[in-house]
């Protein structure tokens, strides 16, 4: 039987012009009072998160940038990163959002690669920037400077006088849905950063074929996400879907660690949490753990990698809330296989969503049988266009109608999917392929470790052995026997 799912759902097309900026503030124009954003220093409704996008606009054009020119993104999580991100969309110039994370040689590569005209970023974070400007063969003509720290150098300017100086820009720019609407960059395991262009119609598809139907977010939820907003999980989470429902959002520009978590669902309540496997096991390790009856999740979503079964059998049994997991990528946007609310299979990813197609092929390129293993492929309309400048990888990647996730996947005889690790990191040990994965899966059903990972070693006679490095939780103590043994007896 070949491992290819085709769902039912009717994919409508857009109309010839669309702009996603200008389809968010149309969305909610009708609640203008409606807070759309908390974040550290306030709130903001919808109807000031509509004016700034505007003027934002209106100073994007004024400061020289042009339609389709690039600007950098470099910002923490506060109000005035969704400002920026669609007020350059709306001005049809396209935002490249980038990872706050890197390093100075990471940036003045991206400034090179982007040819960014502007960079909008975070006063904490400007001395990063300099020292890339500084490194970087590209010239910017603008910064433009949220939250600074202290007087300005030349040729930056504050946001908010930068906002205030200009009227809102009265349309939007005429983009059709295939427009490149932003960038993305995709790490991947090798190599520099690879620019991910996507259109303006991307982030609608995936809110309309997963936040709306999937998770069932309304405009009555308050959404907190711990994946920052320049992931595509996190753009998702904390923009792309709360904004297409009139929904509120908390944003939180330090580490999403348990403490600044938890601080967050007792003071904001949000209903809808976004996080991923590693954070979920570190809270329920960590003191100050809440209690039920101090938050109001109704809802909890992870991806980013699996989720271990037994991490989301104890989340559902401290809170009574389930864990909708699923997988996702930059290049598709968001999940396109996930779990769904009151069909929750934990140890699996869960089904095909609606929209998108799935297969399974071998290494021939075949369609595999349920029960085996086989490279996962995506066909959905929130696909990215392609790598900027790499046609070899964009090649590679994007096939067609269909794209190539780099994952491996067996399907289940219920039609669900489970998880078997990266095509480039399943190990041949004695001549049997092993899913380092199943390995780190099994070792954090253990009640003494936290944490798990697993790697490919050679050893003395020159082959191929696997290697398990484990993170303790605090006051637990195991041994190696210990833990081979029970990874052996599973």
């Amino acid at each position: 039987m070949a491992t290819e799912s085709t769902s039912t759902h009717q994919v409508q097309p857009l109309g010839a012009h669309f702009n996603f900026a200008q389809h968010l503030i149309e969305r909610n124009a009708t609640h203008p009072a409606k807070t759309a954003y908390i974040d550290d220093t306030g709130a903001l409704s919808y109807g000031e998160l509509a004016e700034r996008i505007r003027r934002l606009a209106a100073a994007l054009l004024a400061v020289g940038v042009r339609r389709e020119e690039r600007v950098l993104l470099l910002m923490h999580d506060c109000i005035d990163w969704p400002v920026s991100f669609l007020g350059a969309m709306y001005a049809g110039i396209v935002p490249v959002a980038v990872n706050t994370l890197l390093t100075i040689e990471d940036y003045a590569f991206m400034l090179e690669h982007s040819r960014a005209q502007a960079v909008l970023v975070s006063g904490a974070l400007l001395p990063l920037l300099q020292e890339a400007m500084s490194k970087a063969v590209h010239e910017v003509r603008t910064v433009i400077v949220s939250h600074p720290d202290k007087s300005l150098p030349e040729s930056s300017v504050a946001m908010t006088v930068l906002i205030a100086q200009h009227a809102p820009l009265t349309q939007p720019a005429p983009t059709v849905p295939d427009d490149p609407g932003f960038w993305l960059y995709s790490s991947g395991s090798t190599g520099r950063p690879k620019g991910t262009l996507h259109t303006h119609a991307n982030p609608y598809w995936t809110a309309e074929l997963y936040g709306k139907p999937v998770l069932g977010i309304t405009e009555q939820d308050v959404c907190f996400s711990a994946a920052k907003l320049f992931f595509a999980y996190g753009l998702g989470n904390a923009l792309s879907f709360p904004l297409s429902v009139g929904a509120t959002v908390v944003l939180m520009a330090e580490r999403p660690t348990p403490a600044a978590t938890f601080k967050r669902w007792v003071e904001q309540q949000p209903t809808i949490f976004f996080g991923a496997p590693t954070g979920f096991a570190g809270m329920l390790a960590a003191p100050g753990l809440p209690a039920k009856a101090q938050v109001s999740l109704r809802l909890a979503s992870s991806a980013g990698e699996a989720l271990p079964a037994d991490l989301g059998d104890r989340f559902t049994a401290h809170f009574g809330v389930e864990i909708i997991d699923g997988i996702g990528s930059t290049e598709m946007l968001h999940i396109y296989l996930s779990n769904v609310p009151g069909k929750v299979r934990y140890g699996t990813t869960g089904w095909p969503v609606p929209g998108y197609q799935i297969a399974l092929r071998g290494d021939d390129g075949e369609p595999v049988g349920d029960g085996e293993t086989g490279d996962l492929y995506i066909k959905g309309p929130s696909a990215a266009l392609m790598y900027w400048r790499d046609r070899d990888k964009s090649r590679e990647t994007f096939q067609g109608a269909w794209t190539k996730s780099g994952d491996k996947y067996v399907r289940n005889t219920d039609g669900s999917y489970t998880y078997s690790g990266r095509s480039d990191d399943m190990l041949k040990v004695s001549g049997i392929y092993v899913s380092p994965f199943e390995v780190e899966a099994t070792l954090v059903q253990h009640p003494s470790v936290l944490e798990a990972a697993v790697i490919g070693m050679v050893d003395s006679e020159g082959l191929t052995k696997s290697k398990a490095y484990v993170v303790l939780k605090s006051g637990h103590q195991t041994g190696a026997d210990e833990l081979k043994a029970f990874v052996k007896e599973r």
